[in-house]
């Protein structure tokens, strides 16, 4: 029986059917906002997958053509694999979602969320999100929702709900909060340099929004949700947990985790391992699969504790203490930048690489509005960086997300086309991890751009907080710069992003069912004050300003605009023109629809000498003007000189030398090359010429 619920959502409405499509999977819902239509599914696997210490959760955001009425590129004319955008999608519905799921719970769960109609005025990233939630709080597999997610943006200092997609081209933020029925779970937000009051202003906003559609959701599943079914709940023993504590102690695990050096506390972890299964080896065989997992649990036990009771971190650090830190610039030769940022065991080096504008990401999806991105910032995260050995398969979906976080925080201090014709393309390579690499990159990156010479408007660091709870809303204590430990067992990663004036990027995930206001309030005032500090004590030292030239080794760019009607000239006839100022100068030249004309070389004499061919091509013959030129044709009245491509002149005879001239081969010959003064150009726009010397080689 086909259920249908409606409610009014930011002036538009949100319809969700329930039992009209999508009948075996465990849970669905055909979602409707606007014109925007997804069809959000859950499904889960009968039996948990063996072998398994996590949770398999997969979400996809399928982006179909169709919604937009388009047919996919390529020669196989259908969707590939999911997109840049999809990806990150599908990670800001995962974030929420995940940490309501039961801990032990290990059976498959796939959430999968079709898009099938576009209305550019109701974004269906906020349509999956809402219908994921509804199709898992409906169906039987176990779930601690629903969630809900709200989108908000800042136009002419407004704050706006869900806005429409007009309001998102001159928005100044764009954030995404979701929430459970008491707490904010995750944010994720860009920014023009919104102030941190304004900041959270809008996320408790957003979250008094998503309290309203939970209380649409319950509805839904009071009258349509099944009963949750039971699964097999995996648990360490209670005789291994007793016996493993009063063998290895509290005192003793603490002793194992409390180092700044995190080879060595895996090294104590790894013997601690090995002391139990020589001790369980011949009396609990059936122990020895489960010390992994016993371990785990009492080394977070250990770890929590000493944060949260005795206020010491594992390092030997104080709560509110940054790890060391260090900038330079120029660490690769011959590159057009590069930056290196280290904090802790935390390293990062940048690579800025600046090409033409028609090098920029050409980007086919969903977003109309979006069809390339000049800036590309990829994030790189090899195994040895952590003192692991696996084949690199390429960026996976962590990659992309922690490349386009790092993206998202830079945008905003990136000059204009217009003022930096550049496309350009940062590579954070991270050469050691523990913590926070995704901020760390962001530090490299800024220090890299601004060693290219990139004339970014401010400085951007980005630094992470961390949370241990306790057992009330009060009992938490907040962790500025997280180590991979505090992160591995704590609570929050709190990233957050910006320049002196304000904040460029959020990105909160949290392993607990929601964050407090008074969490948020001091997880964001803790990274205002370590980015103040960073910027000023560490970045600002190494380079304070952008260099006022790029490198030796960029390419430089000179743009001029001409009438579009005059491009066909340029290129000529099968590109004939176009190529022989290549082939005489060395450069790139790249041309625009609407008349841009890009020249890129590293020689700035071969671009200055291409751009006074390119200004010949277009610009009209100047009677009393000196052109140089190269004899083309011998007539027996005169000589006919070039002195453009496609553009020629005639010198005649009488205008060759100032005495009688018999013949025209006894002063010049074809390939001569002269310079010529322009006498006049006629009513049928021939150019008349007259020779003013001749240019011996």
């Amino acid at each position: 029986m086909v259920k249908q619920f409606s409610m009014e959502l930011a002036g538009r409405t949100l319809t969700v059917e329930i039992g009209r499509v999508a009948a075996q999977a465990n849970g669905a819902a055909f979602m409707h906002y606007g014109d925007t239509v997804v069809l959000s599914t859950a499904t889960a696997s009968e039996k948990p997958r063996d072998g398994i210490d996590f949770f398999p959760l997969s979400v996809d955001f399928e982006e179909k053509m169709y919604s937009v009425g388009k047919i996919p590129g390529g020669f196989n004319k259908r969707e590939g694999k999911p997109s840049e955008h999809a990806v990150l999608t599908s990670r800001v519905i995962d974030r929420p979602m995940r940490p309501l799921f039961p801990k032990d719970y290990r059976n498959d769960v796939a959430l999968n969320n079709l898009v099938m109609s576009v209305d550019p005025d109701c974004n269906p990233e906020v349509v999956a999100m809402l219908g994921a939630s509804i199709a898992t709080s409906i169906s039987d597999i176990p779930f601690d929702g629903p969630i809900a997610a709200t989108q908000m943006g800042l136009v002419d200092g407004e704050l706006v709900v869900n806005p429409t997609e007009a309001q998102r081209l001159s928005s100044d933020l764009a954030l995404t909060v979701a929430s459970t029925a008491e707490k904010v779970i995750m944010i994720e937000a860009g920014a023009n340099e919104v102030p941190e009051d304004q900041m959270l202003e809008a996320i408790f906003k957003a979250h008094e929004v998503n309290t309203q559609i939970i209380e649409f959701i319950q509805k839904i599943v009071d009258e349509c949700g099944k009963e949750k079914h039971d699964y097999e709940h995996i648990d360490t023993p209670e005789e291994l947990w007793e016996d493993m504590v009063n063998f290895i102690t509290p005192e003793g695990m603490e002793k194992a985790v409390f180092t700044d050096v995190k080879s060595a506390r895996d090294e104590n972890i790894r013997q601690i391992k090995d002391k139990l299964a020589e001790r369980y080896q011949e009396d609990h065989e059936d122990w020895l699969p489960l010390i992994d997992d016993a371990v785990y649990k009492f080394e977070k036990k250990a770890v929590r504790k000493m944060i949260l009771k005795d206020h010491k971190r594992p390092d030997g650090r104080g709560i509110d203490e940054i790890r060391p830190l260090s900038a330079e610039i120029d660490v690769i030769p011959r590159v057009h930048g590069s930056g290196m940022f280290k904090r802790g065991q935390t390293q990062i080096l940048t690579i800025t690489t600046l090409g033409s504008l028609s090098e920029a990401q050409r980007i086919d999806g969903i977003d109309v509005n979006v069809t390339s991105k000049r800036y590309m910032h990829h994030y790189n995260f090899p195994s040895y960086s952590v003192g692991e050995t696996k084949p690199n398969r390429g960026p996976g979906r962590r990659e992309i997300g922690h490349g386009a976080l790092a993206e998202k925080a830079l945008v905003p201090v990136l000059p204009s086309e217009d003022d930096f014709p550049y496309a350009i393309r940062t590579v954070s390579e991270t050469l050691e991890s523990n913590g926070s690499t995704s901020q760390a990159s962001i530090c490299a990156s800024t220090l890299s751009l601004m060693a290219a010479g990139v004339p970014i408007s401010k400085p951007v660091a980005g630094i992470s907080t961390g949370l241990v709870t306790g057992d009330s809303d009060d009992d938490y204590i907040v962790l500025t710069d997280i180590q991979g430990l505090e992160d591995f067992f704590g609570d929050m990663d709190f990233k957050v992003a910006g320049t002196h004036d304000g904040i460029t990027a959020i990105q909160m995930d949290i392993k607990i069912h929601g964050l407090t206001p008074a969490i948020i309030r001091e997880a964001i005032a803790k990274t205002k004050i370590a980015r103040e500090h960073i910027l000023t004590n560490v970045m600002e030292p190494v380079i304070a300003v952008p260099r006022d030239h790029v490198g030796e080794y960029a390419p430089k760019i000179s743009q001029t605009f001409v009438d579009p009607e005059k491009i066909s000239e340029i290129i000529g006839k099968q590109g004939k023109t176009i190529n022989s100022i290549i082939d005489q100068t060395g450069v790139k030249i790249d041309i625009t629809d609407e008349g841009r004309v890009d020249i890129l070389g590293v020689d700035q004499e071969m671009i200055d000498k291409a751009l006074e061919i390119i200004k010949l091509i277009v610009e009209p013959a100047e009677p009393g003007k000196i052109y140089e030129g190269e004899v083309v044709r011998l007539m027996n009245f005169g000589a006919f000189v070039q002195i453009a491509p496609n553009k020629d002149g005639l010198v005649h005879i009488s205008k060759l030398a100032k005495e009688r001239v018999a013949k025209v081969e006894d002063v010049v010959n074809i390939g001569d090359k002269v310079r010529v003064k322009v006498l006049e150009i006629d009513k049928m726009g021939r150019i008349n010429l007259a020779l003013k010397e001749k240019i011996e080689d």
